[in-house]
């Protein structure tokens, strides 16, 4: 097995023991940043819901929308989304005649 190291991790006010990869603690570290500061955008947009719903909905958001996230998700999906933009502009033109 790799070299795994221990870290403790923070969603929602909730700490969580993982063991990753020493490379990969930086970028898990960013990423669970990007979590908390959505569910603190939530909390704010909808306020009086519970907490589960404001850690469902950041991770929903994030998870349906990884190239909102900066790093690899972004330069991967460029090629796809660039296609699919296209083929949605080229339906639009074709409604449009």
């Amino acid at each position: 097995m790799d070299n795994l190291i221990p870290v403790n991790i923070v969603v929602a006010d909730r700490s969580y023991r993982i063991k990753i990869k020493p490379e990969e603690e930086e970028e898990v570290r960013r990423i669970m940043k990007e979590v908390n500061d959505k569910i603190v955008e939530f909390k704010t947009a909808y306020a009086g819901k519970d907490l589960q719903d404001y850690i469902a909905m950041a991770l929903i958001m994030y998870a349906t929308h990884p190239v909102t996230s900066g790093g690899k998700a972004q330069a991967g999906n460029a090629p796809f989304l660039q296609e699919k933009l296209q083929r949605l502009e080229e339906l639009l033109n074709e409604n449009l005649k």
